[in-house]
């Protein structure tokens, strides 16, 4: 059934076979490197794509049902919904899928023609547009009739350029001018083979071309009466906003005004709509000519756009400069020119006088950027109070990818004292002239903030009528913070923003601003009929464009989560911008699951080469409440009166095959997530909490390292199984500790006790043992400040906050799962030297202390760096026996000067950089929780190949599989320790939101604001120990601009001199100062 290639058919340069019915296409492409390739494409065209193929099928049809072909009319009239057909170019697909995907518009609209030119196009920009759209043609064929049309293949469809030549078109000069003409050719043929028919006796059908390309709509008009003698004659091409306007005339019934003002607000501004400025704000991005031949000559230089943590205002850039990787500093909205976190930007450096000589001239050369004092106070203003920050510095991808962000600059004049010049770092900065791919993210969560809202928020506003809920909603700007350390803008701020782009438009819309929960988001100017349903409430708004002469981005708006405050609401909000899994499991992967009356039994062909080990006394520690019960321990003392410890881990692999959907899930998911009130699992519940938890008094299948030990903890021997175990109980880390407390000669009630305490009191014994042979070879003992909450058993409100209890017990379990990570390692080391999955933690950066050591210096104290072992004794030595809790705040701060931990394939990296500093092991790998992390589920598999029990999966000798896995289990670790520091924040403000009210508490000082800055009032950072809050306290009684406020920098202290006093400094004597 193929057809030849019409000789008309447009071609940069056509080679025809005529006897096979193809065709060739030929054209030649400009790389970036600037070589010219040439290109040949064979297109075959076909006279049996007939309407195209429908994927979609009803929901009450065969499941073996597969896409369908619509052969003639008759078949396509039988699948249409409605008389409407829309037909769609690319730039909808990538803009308005929102709209395209709603119930209401696909209720007005429900038949979509996608043509194969959009969609490949589509493709070729955006791949999460292009999935949406394929998931729109697979929607269900009752409510919706998704046509995907092969225009390139059909021989009806292809471009004549002799008729092109007439309408004095033929020079398509790009090959958008050639895409639309292919997309209008559809659109056409539709129209022509439909003019005729009519559903029902009624109207014809109505065949829309949508498109925002006035230039295409202008020449479809053409087209058409070049054609057929009028305008319209086939089809109708419409905007997305006259389409929606139309809809709303012809559904203009009471009763639909808001479903009506709901599909309007869905429309993507891709233009300015007023506002306060008039004339372009910023400069005008590079040619994309200019920008690769900058490139090309090291001019500019190309990367991805990354927003410091908290704002939206310093960004960097990693380049290669020569050999060497270097990240950027772009700081100021000027420099950042309309670029958004995640862009793939082209910037050009500053001249070196405008580099950056230390890492506080940040906020001054922010300052001097944007040239306004505001912006001076505004820097120190975002910081308010909240949870503590992130247990360890931010990673970075300079961090990760051990990239430096300073460059040595020798100076003209200053000179050592040798005579020679001196050397000084310097941090290069930049601004971005182009942007070759943007990235915006399909929606951010957030809200709208007017005028009108703040002034509700004031009056204390309307309340639902239902007040069964726990809302905090005139605590926005704290709920807003709860994920950063720093707020966007402070309320004076966003309400000269509001005051600014507050514009009514003649249609009854409303320009107003979008505040996004993520503060490395710009504010979005949103374009709205429902301002007032929308005014309190969490929405999720898309971004659109940034035009040259709009401040801040445009966007429109997606849906709406709820009411601000509210306790679900919030706990939504922070699942989504860390991108949290949350979806119940799908039917495949429940599919993978064994029957729920599955039975443990080790079976006669012993198939698995399990060791039963049912006759060994494990028992399990782990806080109370705990479902989830990945370990399991015993100790027992052998005849040689030697003891065998033994560490039991649930044996995931049994149940989560490799390759399953079941495990392509998990892979996807990584981890699970604890929130305060809610667990997110990374496997169903039948396996996390009943068939793979290590519960008491069942028998369950598990993989055990056993090690045979002297009393004095000298490990003689090692052992692996897959195993069958029966815990005799499953302690809590209280429980464990009366155990470990218990005197040696007392007795139990029962035989069992005897046993337990015995073993734990082992246990106890070894892990003292071993503990102290790490710290001895330089692992850090670090701190956190965490907290637990008591919950209410109906509403799971907090109604009390306290720091978290440890036990030696803790310290005994922790010490086990460490020997047996660590022996593990390098079990699988040995056998896959280039495949293991490790984890590293890197040496940190000695310019992160620099701030730690100069607070401890001027305590008394001295932090030595140079390696680990030095550090732990440094932190072992600064006590203050008056102040037990001087220590704890070291660590604290000593953990934060660290990059987080990362996973990592072994043969990506040099075997030296495998160590890992906080530890001090040379090999780290996890392997002890394989029902809540990935990378331990992918070591079982590593080890049970290497123990000769199970073949290796074939995907995890992939090199380029195990980098990825890795940068994605990195991803959803640290995203899922995001969430739960974002969720304890959140109950944290439920709780002072609460009864609770004002308490007054001991606070303990982080730092001293010592910065002389213009209109800034010094300040405070304090740590709340009780409840785990951090934030800063401004001293408002004394004015910024008080001569007698004395700051002294280097010492970390603040002095108010009053009447009298004398303003010298006595560095002796700390009585009169905060420090």
């Amino acid at each position: 059934n193929m057809k030849r290639s019409n000789p008309n058919t447009y071609h940069n340069d056509s080679n025809k076979c005529m006897s096979s019915m193809w065709s060739t296409n030929t054209y030649f492409r400009q790389t970036r490197k600037g070589k010219i390739l040439k290109q040949v494409t064979e297109n075959y065209l076909r006279d049996d794509i007939f309407f195209g193929t429908q994927l979609s099928s009803s929901s009450g049809s065969s499941s073996g049902s597969g896409p369908t072909i619509i052969s003639n009319t008759m078949d396509l009239m039988q699948i249409l919904l409605s008389n409407t057909i829309l037909v769609v170019d690319t730039n909808v697909l990538l803009h308005h899928m929102d709209l395209l995907e709603h119930a209401l518009h696909r209720k007005a609209c429900p038949n979509i023609v996608i043509p194969q030119t959009a969609l490949m196009e589509c493709k070729r920009h955006s791949m999460p547009a292009f999935t949406r759209a394929i998931d729109l043609l697979k929607e269900d064929s009752s409510k919706r009739c998704g046509i995907f049309f092969a225009n390139e293949h059909h021989v009806e469809c292809q471009i004549d350029e002799a008729y092109f030549r007439k309408l004095k078109l033929a020079n398509l000069a790009t090959d958008n001018d050639l895409n639309d003409a292919r997309i209008r050719m559809v659109a056409e043929y539709f129209g022509t083979q439909l003019s005729d028919v009519s559903i029902g006796g009624q109207s014809a059908v109505q065949v829309v071309l949508l498109t925002d390309d006035a230039g295409c709509r202008k020449l479809a008009r053409r087209e058409q009466k070049e054609r057929f003698g009028k305008e319209n004659a086939a089809y109708e091409c419409q905007s997305v906003k006259f389409h929606v306007q139309q809809l709303s005339n012809n559904n203009n019934d009471s009763d639909n005004g808001n479903d009506n003002a709901l599909l309007m607000d869905l429309v993507a501004q891709l233009s300015t709509t007023g506002g306060a400025v008039a004339s372009d704000v910023f400069k005008p991005h590079l040619k994309l000519s200019d920008i690769t031949l900058g490139v090309k000559q090291g001019r500019y230089y190309q990367g991805t756009l990354r927003c410091e943590r908290g704002t939206h205002e310093r960004c960097y850039v990693n380049i290669r400069r020569g050999e060497e990787r270097v990240a950027v500093t772009i700081v100021g909205a000027q420099d950042i020119n309309r670029a958004v976190d995640g862009d793939v930007v082209v910037i050009e450096l500053h001249p070196i006088d405008r580099w950056l000589n230390r890492a506080s001239d940040l906020n001054d050369f922010a300052t001097n950027s944007s040239n306004s004092k505001k912006t001076k106070k505004s820097n120190k203003e975002k910081d308010v109070a909240g949870i503590a920050i992130s247990e360890t510095a931010e990673p970075s991808i300079r961090d990760e990818n051990n990239v430096q962000d300073t460059i040595a600059i020798r100076g003209n004049d200053d000179q050592d004292d040798e005579g020679g010049q001196v050397v000084v770092a310097r941090r290069p900065t930049g601004k971005v002239i182009g942007i070759v791919r943007r990235q915006f993210r399909r929606d951010f969560c957030g809200s709208i903030y007017t005028l009108q809202s703040r002034n509700t928020s004031k009056d204390g506003g309307d309340k639902d009528d239902d007040d069964d809920h726990t809302s905090m909603e005139d605590n926005d700007e704290d709920i807003m913070s709860m994920n950063n350390e720093e707020q966007p803008h402070s309320s004076t701020e966003r309400d000269e923003i509001a005051k600014n782009y507050e514009v009514e438009h003649a249609d009854g819309s409303l320009s107003c601003v979008f505040f996004a929960v993520d503060k490395r988001i710009p504010p979005i100017l949103i374009r709205t009929t429902q301002r007032e349903r929308l005014i309190g409430r969490r929405i999720l708004v898309s971004i659109d464009s940034w035009p040259v002469d709009s401040r801040y981005p445009l966007g429109h708006y997606v849906r709406t989560l709820g009411r601000i405050g509210e306790k679900n609401v919030e706990t939504d909000v922070l699942l989504h911008e860390h991108n949290i899994p949350c979806e119940p499991f799908s039917a495949k992967v429940l599919a993978c699951l064994p029957p729920p009356d599955y039975k443990i039994e080790l079976r006669e062909d012993n198939e698995d080469n399990r060791k039963d080990l049912r006759h060994l006394p494990v028992l399990s520690i782990d806080p109370p409440g705990c479902k989830d019960i990945d370990d399991a321990l015993h100790c027992i003392v052998l005849p040689n009166n030697n003891w065998q410890i033994g560490v039991h881990i649930a044996d995931v692999t049994h149940y989560v095959k490799a390759n399953s959907p079941l495990d392509v899930e998990a892979a996807n998911r990584s981890t699970s997530t604890y929130l305060v009130a809610r667990r997110l699992d990374m496997l169903p519940s039948l396996l996390t909490t009943d068939l793979c938890s290590l519960k008491g008094n069942v028998d369950r299948f598990a993989f055990s390292v056993l090690w045979e030990v002297t009393p004095e903890g000298k490990i003689i021997d090692v052992e692996f199984h897959k195993s069958i175990i029966h815990s005799i109980a499953a302690l809590t880390y209280e429980q464990a500790q009366t155990l470990i407390d218990q005197p040696v000669d007392g007795k139990n009630d029962a035989e069992s006790d005897d046993i337990k305490c015995g073993a734990v009191k082992r246990l106890a014994a070894i892990a003292r043992i071993m503990r102290a042979k790490r710290i001895r070879a330089g692992a850090l003992t670090l701190a956190s400040p965490e907290v637990k909450f008591v919950l209410d058993s109906e509403s799971l409100n907090p109604t009390d906050v306290m720091s978290y209890a440890l036990f030696e017990a803790n310290a005994v379990v922790e010490e086990f799962m460490l020997l047996a990570n660590v022996t593990v390692g390098k079990k699988i080391l040995r056998h896959y030297p280039t495949l293991s999955i490790l984890r590293r933690h890197p040496a940190p950066n000695k310019a992160m202390f620099d701030d730690l050591i100069s607070k401890a210096r001027s305590r008394g104290f001295e932090i030595n760096i140079d390696d680990s072992k030095r550090l732990a004794d440094s932190l072992d030595a600064a006590v203050i026996e008056s102040d037990p809790y001087f220590n704890k705040i070291l660590r604290i701060l000593s953990t934060r000067c660290m990059s987080p931990a990362q996973y990592f394939c072994s043969g990506e990296y040099r075997p030296q950089d495998w160590h890992h500093y906080g530890l001090a092991a040379p090999v780290y790998t996890h392997f002890t929780s394989p029902i809540r992390r990935y990378a331990d589920v992918c070591v079982h598999r590593l080890l049970a190949a290497a123990i000769g029990v199970a073949p290796l999966p074939v995907q995890l000798s992939s090199k380029s599989y195990l980098h990825d896995l890795a940068a994605n289990m990195n991803r959803r670790h640290r995203s899922a320790q995001m969430a739960g520091r974002a969720s304890v924040q959140l109950h944290t403000l439920i709780f002072f939101s609460g009864e609770a009210g004002g308490v007054t508490v001991d606070a303990y000082v982080l730092d001293v604001d010592t910065a002389n800055t213009e209109g800034v009032k010094p300040a405070l950072r304090v740590i709340v120990p009780r409840y785990g809050i951090e934030g800063r306290v401004e001293l408002n009684d004394v004015d910024a601009d008080d001569p007698r406020l004395v700051r002294h920098e280097g010492l970390h202290k603040i002095q108010y001199c009053g009447d009298g006093d004398d303003d010298d400094d006595d560095d002796d004597n700390d009585d009169d100062e905060d420090d």
